[in-house]
């Protein structure tokens, strides 16, 4: 690593050479910086706004799942099994599931080394349970906050290692070379920073670009993602990087005080479900409105536990009716909905249950006759993990909503995890778009880590013929791309719209039109909307409405979460044009589809999958001229193969596995 000051045409900023840059310190950040170091490659660097800022190391569930190959008890299972529980999810490559099935045994018992407390028996054996979209019993879990375990041991290791670590900056801008003509003739450079506590602007220019800036939770009002975590796509888009998937988001339950997902034993003891005024008056358990059974009302609650993420095959005569009533009682209605878990619903009784949800409930010895007792029996850790946030769910109730919670789309990548389209450039963790409609519970943890085990691999054996750099090529183009920042900022001085107006306005356009409830019409007009301000944005800038030094970098954070929110919007637009109807959290109303409920309105009408197109991905494009480009691909299959073992081994030896396939 080495610094020097480089000189533009608006003064000099920090430049610092890296061999490779991580951006984003979650799980799959810190775990891509811990295997380059285990590879032989020293000079990396990673920066961050904060190693206590993502959304691994600030989110969990009821019991965080975390998905793996099974490694207990005498249930056969095997890379090739575990890849067709992927791919059956549809809308995802096979070489992808394959190498996501093959390498979570690695990925896993790394993070066992680094110290991760998952279960294991006396013998040693690794237990599991099932998950949601899993035939067999491959997850595991530490309790509420795996992921945050995860991050708390790459950090330790990273700091045994001695790995650079850069706090306070946000990454604005990816530096890349070349032309759009050939698919790979584009790479990535390095990167634009903003310090954070300054607000200079800073140069890493880097042969290799990890980008670990998670979801994109930013571009959502009603959201489980922590406040301290907005993703940065928006930063691939405007590199021209090719995404896919972003149709494909999961929405739940959560509640929105304490940004948590109320899954597992939060349902499982049926609390009482009340909605109330805007003042908290008026309460009311609205779910009567719709059942009149009160012990089916009761079961499809309790089945919200392990069935969480809404789901549209569970809309018509299932659990996730609960969420759509949840959603028509807040956003329609406009009044607020409340878990309480001091009383039973009225007329609730153990007997009146369905077979499954009494006998769970049995077989727990959760008969005790409030649901806080329940809870207090089965899972004390979720009262404490309110508590230790300030909520005290004895004494008062939680507020819920339907919020955005993670996107199976991303930036497109091949099976080593380097971009479709921009060379050098390495998605990891759920920025990259891995994951199809119907993914087991715990994937993306999973995901997450066998990317960083590839973008580490690819990055440290790239064959030789491959590994070009030109130094005054990348000088260049840093230059130019301060220039253009410079420009912008200029024209910032003169705008009329704040930033944080202009954030307020794209996260209610994304919550009212493409979360999980969506129509042709509202797609339509929210569109238009995005596309508007995007030229806004983009020609006349963003207002600071304010003298702090993150006000620069909080105009260019809101320019980027502006263009992953239009791409999102187009992507969706796109799908309910060409047809693909209702699937995985993504409902879309229409005059032709089927009634939800008998006492909805008839804008209640889900329009049914097409399932030919889980055979296909929806690419999407930012292209040079601004326009968004989506196109429908088939997806690749999982690769049928045996290899055999001596010549595989001569592959491995001579590093012909690291070579790019054409």
């Amino acid at each position: 690593m080495q610094s020097e000051r480089l000189t533009t045409g608006d003064g000099d900023v920090q430049m610092t050479e890296v061999h490779t840059l991580i951006i984003g310190s979650g799980a799959a950040g810190l775990a891509t910086a811990v295997r380059l170091r285990d590879a032989g490659v020293d000079d990396i660097m990673i920066v961050t706004e904060g190693l206590q800022c993502g959304t691994s190391i600030n989110t969990g569930s009821d019991k965080q799942t975390y998905y793996k190959l099974s490694m207990c008890g005498d249930q056969a299972d095997s890379p090739a099994a575990m890849a067709q529980t992927y791919f059956a999810g549809g809308a995802m490559h096979g070489d992808v599931a394959l190498v996501e099935a093959a390498q979570s045994a690695r990925a896993f018992l790394h993070l066992v080394d680094l110290g991760v407390p998952f279960p294991r028996d006396r013998f040693g054996q690794f237990i599991g349970y099932k998950t949601d979209h899993d035939p067999r019993r491959r997850a595991t879990s530490i309790g509420p906050y795996t992921s945050r375990e995860m991050c708390r041991a790459l950090i330790r290791r990273a700091q045994q290692l001695e790995i650079p670590v850069c706090e306070n900056r946000l990454a604005v801008e990816l530096i890349t070379i070349g032309s759009d003509d050939d698919a790979y003739d584009r790479r990535a450079v390095g990167a634009i920073l903003v310090d954070l506590q300054t607000g200079a602007q800073e140069v890493v220019l880097a042969e290799n670009v990890v980008l670990a800036v998670g979801g994109p939770g930013g571009i959502y009002r009603t959201s489980v993602y922590p406040t301290v975590h907005t993703g940065a796509i928006g930063l691939g888009l405007m590199a021209g990087a090719k995404a896919q998937n972003l149709t494909e988001s999961q929405f739940g339950l959560a509640s929105i005080g304490f940004r948590w997902n109320v899954s597992g034993t939060f349902m499982q003891v049926v609390p009482r479900i009340v909605s109330t005024d805007a003042d908290g008056g008026e309460p009311r358990e609205f779910l009567r409105e719709y059942f009149d059974d009160i012990g089916q009302m009761c079961s499809l609650t309790f089945l919200k536990g392990y069935q969480w993420p809404f789901d549209c095959a569970k809309a018509i005569g299932g659990s996730s009716i609960i969420d759509i009533l949840v959603y028509i009682e807040t956003v329609e209605r406009g009044r607020r909905v409340w878990l309480d878990f001091r009383e039973d619903p009225d007329g609730y009784s153990l007997d009146g249950l369905d077979d499954e949800a009494r006998e769970y409930l049995e077989k727990s010895g959760a008969t005790q006759p409030t649901p806080i007792e329940r809870l207090a029996h089965m899972n004390p850790g979720a009262i404490e993990l309110y508590a230790d946030n300030g909520i005290d769910i004895t004494t008062e109730p939680l507020e819920i909503a339907l919020c955005a919670q993670h996107n199976n789309g991303g930036l497109a990548a091949d099976h080593w995890w380097e971009s479709a389209n921009v060379a050098r450039l390495y998605p990891v963790g759920e920025v990259n778009g891995s994951h199809g409609v119907c993914r087991p519970g715990g994937s993306a943890l999973n995901s997450g880590q066998v990317g960083a085990i590839r973008a580490a691999e690819r990055i440290a054996n790239r064959p030789a013929d491959e590994a070009g750099w030109n130094r005054q090529s990348a000088v260049d183009a840093a230059t130019a791309a301060l220039l253009r920042l410079g420009d912008y900022l200029d024209r910032c001085e003169g705008a009329t719209t704040e930033w944080r107006a202009a954030l307020d306005e794209l996260q209610t356009r994304m919550s009212r039109a493409g979360a999980a409830i969506r129509s042709a019409a509202d797609i339509d007009i929210a569109r238009e909307e995005a596309r508007e301000m995007w030229r806004r944005v983009a020609t006349e800038g963003l207002a600071a409405g304010s003298d702090l030094p993150s006000a620069t970098a909080e105009i260019l954070r809101t320019r980027y979460l502006c263009l992953a929110h239009l791409a999102y919007l187009t992507a969706i637009d796109s799908a309910i044009e060409v047809g693909v109807g209702s699937r995985g959290s993504g409902m879309v109303l229409s005059p032709d589809g089927e009634l939800i409920h008998e006492r909805l309105n008839d804008r209640w009408r889900l329009l049914a999958e097409n399932t030919s197109y889980r055979e296909e991905i929806l690419e999407t494009t930012f292209d040079p001229d601004g326009a968004i480009i989506c196109s429908l691909v088939p997806r690749r299959e999982i690769p049928d193969v045996d290899p055999w073992f001596e010549t595989a081994w001569a592959e491995f030896r001579e590093g012909a596995i690291y070579r790019r396939e054409s």
